[in-house]
């Protein structure tokens, strides 16, 4: 006697329900470990706003342009906390990198798989280097222009939480973007970009690349041109990525030696 046969609806939603369930235990664990590095960096959460004051004033011509304000009494505590959130999640993203491979590693192969402690590395390095890049050298420079801008005609009074986004999302994004090469590669490797199409694509990244620059920066051409030029430069970099390590076409076999 045959065994009843399972019903189609019910073998597709079985491993879609786990997909699921993995990727909430993936989410889980990164929100501990933003949690936890919330906790060690409240410690010196003075200190980090502190440390992210100093582009602010390297850029000012006195202390007084970057001396801090609030609105009101509560405005210190939350931007303290928004402080602590922020170094948290740099202090656990490579736990948060790392969940998103363990993800998406079983629908690769055995030999993609084993880059994963190298992707990851590379992955917050590259995070690193463009949120260090950023604090050294676009951000000094942009809040000189800004605060020279217009400085005959006002005195600026700098709010905390203001100054806070504005710092916090030029970090993020430029950490972001230099996840470009990585990106590139990984979609390469599996054969979903290649070189020659991203190089025919330069035109439409290059616009890509100010339209970006232009919503995450400052409304100067400055700031602009700041993040817009070395994201032109990692995508000149990305291409050179995906022509190096891109998966090979397949040989074409011989009918006649086949056969």
């Amino acid at each position: 006697m045959s065994s009843p046969s399972k019903d189609p609806v019910e073998a597709t939603r079985a491993p879609f329900i786990e997909h699921l369930r993995e990727l909430r235990t993936r989410v889980i664990i990164s929100i501990v470990a933003v949690a936890v590095g919330v906790g060690v960096t409240w410690t010196w959460v003075e200190e980090i706003f502190f440390f992210l004051l100093r582009p602010l004033r390297t850029a000012a011509s006195s202390p007084a342009l970057a001396q801090m304000h609030h609105r009101n009494l509560t405005e210190p505590f939350y931007v303290l906390m928004k402080t602590a959130l922020f170094a948290g999640i740099i202090l656990a993203i490579p736990v948060i990198l790392w969940q998103i491979w363990q993800f998406i590693g079983p629908g690769l192969y055995p030999k993609e798989r084993k880059l994963a402690v190298p992707v990851v590395a590379l992955a917050t390095l590259f995070f690193v280097a463009g949120a260090a890049f950023c604090y050294y050298f676009v951000l000094p420079f942009g809040y000189e222009f800004l605060l020279k801008f217009g400085e005959d005609v006002s005195t600026p009074e700098l709010m905390m939480q203001e100054y806070l986004d504005l710092t916090t999302k030029m970090l993020l994004a430029f950490g972001a973007i230099f996840q470009m090469p990585i990106i590139s590669t990984i979609l390469a490797r599996i054969g979903l970009i290649n070189g020659k199409m991203m190089l025919g694509f330069w035109k439409y990244a290059l616009v890509i690349c100010f339209v970006i620059g232009a919503l995450l920066t400052p409304p100067d051409v400055i700031s602009q041109i700041l993040l817009a030029g070395p994201m032109m430069g990692l995508y000149a970099i990305s291409v050179g990525c995906a022509f190096v390590f891109g998966k090979r076409p397949a040989p074409a076999v011989d009918t006649d030696d086949a056969g």
